[in-house]
């Protein structure tokens, strides 16, 4: 039933959206909705063979599309500065950043460029900064910002004494924690710019449980064959007890677009235990809803950008 699923997604002909992680997986399948619904979308990716690959397929399926590859690592502070200060140069506002790029569960501790925990890296810092370095260009639009969380939000915690993970290391615990991270990060943002009059709604999403490259084969990151978990949830998905990266697209494409979209909401699959479905709004995670800790966590993240700076 999931392959079927699809969503009303207003006319965004004139709009720019900007959406991480789309080479492949539910990025790739957020970029073409969003280019079948008439949006210009940039495509930031560390790959460029694979970027032209996934550009080259939304153009097959939207004859037309107009999509720009840019270069982007967000594990690496100095790459996300670049892309920014490109765009900020460009000076084109900025209707939608959709933050969908991720990692999970290396197997054993990494650290990125900067010298961050991976996870923490690329799920939590690599966005806070492009969303920060952005605001003005999101501002000027008064666009929306969708973080893609997890349902992995929904269970363990910030690891506040040890953010970077450098007394012990447990992967799932590790991922858990930078995705509340930028759960939290997401609602504070929406907070500041109803406080402040920035007119950037904020709203999350996640994607409830598919078949993508997150817990696949990825020598590079210490794993060299897929884990049982991604082969249960590919059979799953065949199956259709799960979604498929098209289904699971469908949560930040209605956050990022549906006029009736709330800032600091949460927006997911609507079926059993939220793992696959139709998108609709859902309670946000209780992990997510403390004032405190958003505070908390941006003012964390703006210390540890500023030790990198220096």
């Amino acid at each position: 039933m999931s392959r079927t699923i699809d969503i009303t997604v207003p006319d965004q002909s004139g709009r720019l959206a900007l959406v991480t992680g789309a080479s492949d997986g539910v990025g790739l399948e957020i970029a073409a909705r969003l280019a079948r619904a008439g949006a210009e979308v940039i495509l930031p990716v560390r790959n460029a063979a694979k970027g032209r690959a996934a550009a080259d397929t939304i153009r097959d399926r939207t004859p037309g599309a107009v999509i720009h590859e840019r270069e982007l690592d967000l594990s690496s502070l100095a790459s996300v500065a670049a892309l920014a200060d490109g765009l900020l140069a460009d000076g084109r506002p900025l209707d939608l950043l959709i933050n969908n790029a991720g990692i999970m569960t290396p197997p054993t501790r990494q650290a990125s460029a900067d010298g961050f925990e991976l996870q923490l890296a690329t799920n939590h810092l690599g966005h806070f900064s492009l969303t920060n370095r952005l605001l003005p260009l999101l501002r000027e639009a008064r666009g929306r910002v969708v973080s893609q969380v997890s349902i992995a939000a929904n269970q363990g915690a910030v690891n506040w004494d040890d953010l970077n993970w450098e007394k012990s290391y447990d992967a799932m615990a590790a991922y858990s924690s930078s995705k509340i991270a930028f759960g939290l990060f997401a609602v504070e943002l929406n907070r500041r710019s109803e406080a402040e009059g920035w007119g950037i709604l904020s709203a999350l999403s996640h994607p409830g449980v598919t078949p993508t490259n997150l817990l696949a084969a990825q020598p590079g990151m210490g794993r060299p064959q897929d884990t049982r978990e991604v082969r249960v949830i590919r059979l799953m998905s065949r199956l259709g007890i799960l979604g498929t990266p098209r289904s699971a697209a469908l949560p930040a494409v209605l956050a990022a677009t549906s006029p009736d979209a709330r800032g600091g909401h949460l927006y997911g699959p609507s079926r059993f235990r939220n793992l696959s479905g139709p998108p609709a709004e859902q309670p946000v995670y209780s992990r997510l809803t403390s004032e405190a800790d958003a505070r908390r966590i941006w003012d964390v993240s703006e210390q540890l950008l500023a030790g990198v700076a220096k």
